[in-house]
This record gives structure tokens, C-alpha cells and sequence, in this order.
């Protein structure tokens, strides 16, 4: 029988309760009065449990800024692997200097950072009259996740064996179908990985939605949370209510495809 491995048990109750205890704040307050959260503390369970935090949320403006973040995220990630897939594909493919500098210039997006950039960004934004509209905050999101989407599915399209793009071509088939019926159901767990990651990019986006929008119609849930805080006060309970309803729809999508996303990332790194 395998020896009991103490240590790693005793450090990975230490880690539960890490992990655990925030989770467990976080939940708790949400059953609990403004009130009763102030006299009782954090770590209090609710005496008298109630779900009016919930209904007050949801039937504020919560679900208008949840449609809102939902709409800029599913098209984000619909950008992203898009465009990622055929860049990725042709940096692959293609043989020439002009396909290396296209590489070398989305690797150098991973040295930028979006708060370098954030005036040339709005300026441009304000010369296309975007600003306070959904697509304000959609191309500048999409395009900061596009380096990292391309160096993921780069390394990914580069372990297909490459007797099978000679299969194909023999048969005379032409890049495009190439890229729709091998490359993209071989890179699978790649596409998976960008599309995971490039949803959490916009769904979590604060900056640009803060800088970008300014009207309530254009609002996102990261910018939302700020209506439970007041300037002489803040709702504790509610506006960990509307944390706990914002993560559980991007929660459900990175449980669905947290195989591919760690698959993916194993193979970042290419041949």
C-alpha cells in the first residue's frame, strides 16, 4: 500500500482554507442584512438568513449590465479566435521574412501594456465618434488579447505533424480548406484556450469600459458595483450579491473548458 503523505495533506488542508475561507465570506454576506453584516462581522454566520440582497440586484439595472458584458465578451472571443486562427495559421504555413516580422510584432504586443496606451486609445476612439458605445470597448479589449491568443495557437498548429499539410496538398487541397478541415479540428484545445482566456480578458475588463463609456445604457458589471457604493456609505451585502451573480456565468464556461485551457497551455511552447 502507498505510504500517507502527511505533509502534502496537512499543506493541502492549509491551502482549503486559504481558498475556502474568502469563498466562504464572500457567500455568507450575501444572506445577511446590511445591519447584521455590521454588528455581526464577516465571519458571523446569517442568523436569520435572507434573499432580499438578490432580489434588490436583480432588480436593479444588474441584468441590463450583464447583457451588456455578455454581448462585449461573446464578441470579443469571436474576434479573437477569428483573427488569431489565421494569423496563427499563416506565421505556420508561410515560410517568408514578412510572416516573421508578423510574429515578432504580435510578440511585441506582450510587452505593452494597456495602461501605456490608454490616451493614443482614447483619442483614436474619439476620432471614429465610437466613444460610450459597446464597439469602444470591444476593439481595444480584442486587441490586447490578440498577442498571447497568437503565441498559443502558433505553438499549437506547430505540433500537427507535418505529413499531414503534405497529405492534404497532395490531394490538392487549397489553404483555405486546409485551415478548416485539419488545422482547426487538430488545434482544438488551443482555439478552446484563447477563447476561454480572451472571455475572462473582456468579462473582468475595467479600464477601458471606465475610460470608454460614460453613459448607464453602455455600463458594464465591472463598472456596475460602483451603484452599492455611495459617498457616505456602501452595501456590503449587496455588492457582494452582485460579485457572487457576475462570476457564476463566466464561472460555468471556464468549468466547461478547463481540459482544453490547461491542454492548451501545455503546448504553448510548440516544437
Amino acid at each position: 500500500m502507498p505510504r500517507a503523505n502527511y505533509p502534502a495533506g496537512l499543506g493541502s488542508l492549509i491551502w482549503l482554507g486559504i481558498v475556502g475561507l474568502p469563498l466562504y465570506v464572500l457567500v455568507a454576506a450575501t444572506f445577511q442584512t446590511r445591519d447584521g453584516y455590521i454588528d455581526d462581522g464577516p465571519l458571523a454566520l446569517p442568523d436569520h438568513p435572507t434573499l432580499a440582497n438578490y432580489r434588490r440586484v436583480l432588480r436593479s439595472d444588474f441584468l441590463s449590465y450583464l447583457l451588456n458584458t455578455a454581448l462585449v465578451t461573446a464578441v470579443c472571443a469571436t474576434i479573437v479566435i477569428t483573427l488569431s486562427v489565421t494569423v496563427g495559421y499563416t506565421v505556420v504555413r508561410a515560410r517568408g521574412r514578412a510572416s516573421r516580422r508578423i510574429f515578432q510584432i504580435f510578440l511585441l504586443g506582450l510587452a505593452i501594456p494597456s495602461q501605456a496606451v490608454v490616451i493614443p486609445v482614447y483619442l483614436v476612439i474619439t476620432k471614429l465618434h465610437l466613444y460610450d458605445t459597446l464597439l469602444a470597448v470591444i476593439l481595444p479589449t480584442a486587441a490586447f488579447s490578440l498577442p498571447v491568443s497568437v503565441l498559443i495557437l502558433v505553438g499549437t498548429m506547430r505540433d500537427i505533424d507535418e505529413e499531414l499539410y503534405e497529405s492534404m496538398a497532395l490531394d490538392g487541397a487549397s489553404p483555405t480548406r486546409v485551415l478548416l478541415q485539419l488545422v482547426v479540428p487538430l488545434s482544438r484545445s488551443g482555439i478552446s484556450t484563447v477563447g476561454v482566456m480572451s472571455a475572462l480578458h473582456a468579462w473582468n475588463g475595467f479600464l477601458f469600459p471606465l475610460l470608454l463609456t460614460q453613459s448607464k445604457s453602455n455600463r458594464m458589471l465591472t463598472l456596475g458595483l460602483y451603484d452599492y457604493v455611495g459617498e457616505f456609505r456602501v452595501d456590503t451585502p449587496a455588492l457582494l450579491t452582485a460579485v457572487v451573480l457576475s462570476i457564476v456565468p463566466i464561472f460555468l464556461v471556464y468549468l466547461f473548458a478547463r481540459r482544453q485551457l490547461i491542454s492548451g497551455l501545455m503546448g504553448v511552447g510548440g516544437k
